[in-house]
């Protein structure tokens, strides 16, 4: 717990997850784990370790790099998601199909994310928070409909009487 009233561990975690690509460097850091987790794998499961021995473990390694290098420094966000989507796609190559495809699609869809991020995005309302807000706008609504103000009655009386005076004079018609 925090020394500032009202504010605890959770929030303070929230708040700073707010401001970068929290999902996308998870993402990829978790698609590199894969792809390096698959390599230890007994030799009957593993496909093909890669071309070349030492590429096999590089790459899913600087895949986990790379995703907490996004954590921890968004500021060059593009860069890092750029080089991420080049390495999650050469695991497919040096690493058993880039972890039995799991790794390289996590690779890829956590490069994609940090690719897309804004940082400078307001953070979402909740679905809760949106229909409370909702809710209070239509009472308020409601209300000013229900109690007219002096104001609208006399704006209401002004048009009436210059429609009134708009308005053409009927004659009856007679019939022959």
């Amino acid at each position: 717990m925090s020394g500032r009233p009202g504010q605890d561990t959770r929030s303070d975690f929230r708040n700073w997850r707010a401001r970068r690509p929290f999902w996308g460097g998870l993402l990829l850091a978790l698609g590199g784990a894969e792809v390096l987790l698959t390599e230890k794998a007994s030799l009957k499961v593993v496909m093909h370790i890669g071309m070349q021995g030492l590429a096999g473990y590089l790459l899913p390694a600087l895949m986990v790099l790379l995703g907490l290098l996004i954590l921890f420094n968004p500021a060059q966000r593009l860069f890092y998601s750029i080089t991420g989507i080049l390495l999650s796609l050469g695991t497919w190559l040096t690493s058993n199909l880039g972890g039995f495809f799991i790794g390289l699609a996590l690779g890829a869809v956590g490069s994609c994310l940090t690719f897309g991020w804004l940082p400078d995005q307001a953070p979402r309302v909740s679905r809760r928070q949106r229909r409370k807000t909702a809710r209070e706008a239509k009472e308020l609504q409601r209300e000013t409909a229900d109690e007219p103000t002096a104001r609208d009655e006399t704006a209401q009386t002004a048009h009436d009487e210059t429609a009134q005076r708009q308005a053409p004079q009927r004659q009856p018609v007679e019939s022959v």
